[in-house]
């Protein structure tokens, strides 16, 4: 776990983005009130991480799903977020469905033209080895031209 209690703080960044997008224009806050929203922040993310482990638990997991933390703001009276949360799960959901359906349509995109230009070096190769073939008897019969003549 974190070996200091400032490791287990938000990012300072991220805190005062949100702060910005929260509040209207003109407003500012002070560097002690970010401190303290980014603190508040944090013991709320590990109270929710905390309630959302003990449902895992109690399912005999090891790993949080979103069904847990959604369990946790409920059991910690905040149901206000419920909808927020699934509204933004759904996008998310829909978001990681969209690039892994762009990731495995470049995946066959790249395995047609690999097969392309595989089917074209065989093509190539076959070629290459029907004028072999016709080159070969060519030659077997200026051998046994030869040979004929050395016999002679």
């Amino acid at each position: 776990m974190a070996e200091r209690p400032e490791d287990l703080n938000l990012p300072n960044a991220v805190i005062t983005r949100i702060i910005k997008e929260a509040l209207p224009d003109g407003v500012n806050v002070s560097k002690e009130a970010r401190r303290a929203i980014s603190q508040a922040a944090s013991v709320f993310v590990l109270y929710a991480t905390s309630c959302a482990n003990n449902f895992a638990m109690k399912a005999k997991r090891k790993t949080l799903n979103a069904g847990d933390v959604l369990a946790a703001m409920e059991e910690m009276e905040f149901e206000r977020f419920l909808e927020p949360l699934r509204e933004a799960l759904e996008v998310y959901k829909k978001g990681q469905k969209g690039k892994k359906e762009v990731s495995e349509q470049k995946r066959k995109d790249k395995e047609k033209k690999n097969d392309s230009e595989n089917d074209k070096s065989r093509e190539e190769e076959e070629e290459e080895e029907e004028e072999r073939m016709e080159e070969e008897p060519e030659a077997e019969n200026e051998a046994e031209a030869e040979e004929e003549e050395v016999d002679n």
